[in-house]
């Protein structure tokens, strides 16, 4: 780490700056704030859509730079609170194969800026925006930066072992850290990709870079960063990956890391 400290500083939100459904605490909420009074570049990086990180920044009292969601698929000027760059794909090849394989997933599509259409209800979905239910072929009709999946009937250790045999060309996958849930995106887009794309545009070197997450979509933002932190609360394999591991999420471990560097 540079001298001063970090000056791209990459944050997960779901059990990472907040426990889902919770405020920012207030200790976590200083963190951030003296960081970015500091001049580091503080980036929400998260895998919800861009409509449902908006409450987020407002939060945080991020009122201008960067944002990455939907896994770093959406790319936000946060002072316009609109996409820069969408990374799309067509999901339709991804339906198909995922349907042959879990015919009862439920699957939903993100509309940037608009709000979701999907085949069903699935547990835990934001309500902000349009939630369009939709069939099969209207969901697979138009690209998207995002594709969900959940399947009801099943557990994450069947899922996992199933995904096994799946193979979509021009696109990944990745699996939750909580029930049989899996997002899709176009090939190569992930949290660390699109960071380096911001990092490249802002002129910032990598040993000035640190990211904070906790699930498996944090995987590839964790080996990206020049130092890189996981929550107690993660998985055991996203630990693994990080340079260190800080407090609970319910213990301020954002707060236990950027304190080092930046007081409000």
């Amino acid at each position: 780490m540079v001298s001063g400290g970090p000056q791209l500083i990459a944050l997960d939100v779901d059990g990472t700056l907040l426990d889902t459904g919770t405020p920012v605490s207030a200790r976590v909420l200083a963190a951030v704030r003296a960081a970015v009074e500091a001049g580091a570049h503080v980036v929400v990086t998260t895998g919800r859509t861009l409509l449902t990180t908006r409450s987020v920044l407002t939060e945080l009292g991020l009122n201008e730079g960067h944002a990455l969601c939907s896994n770093g698929a959406v790319h936000i000027d946060v002072a316009k609170g609109e996409p820069v760059t969408v990374q799309a794909f067509d999901p339709a090849p991804a339906v198909t194969a995922l349907r042959a394989l879990f015919p009862e997933m439920i699957f939903a599509v993100e509309k940037v800026g608009i709000g979701t259409w999907a085949t069903g209800i699935s547990p835990g979905e934001f309500s902000i925006g349009e939630y369009l239910l939709v069939d099969y072929h209207a969901l697979s009709s138009e690209p998207t930066p995002r594709l969900n999946g959940w399947w009801p009937d099943g557990s994450p250790a069947e899922m996992l072992r199933a995904l096994r045999t799946l193979r979509v060309p021009g696109a990944s996958w990745v699996h939750g850290e909580f029930g049989p849930w899996l997002t899709v995106s176009r090939q190569g887009v992930s949290k660390g990709w699109a960071l380096e794309r911001l990092r490249v545009s802002l002129g910032i070197p990598h040993t000035a870079t640190l990211a904070i997450g906790d699930g498996y979509n944090d995987r590839e933002m964790l080996r990206w960063a020049a130092h890189s932190v996981a929550m107690a609360n993660a998985p055991a394999e996203v630990q693994s990956l990080a340079d260190e591991v800080t407090d609970h999420v319910l213990e301020d471990g954002v707060a236990t890391v950027l304190e080092r560097w930046f007081r409000a």
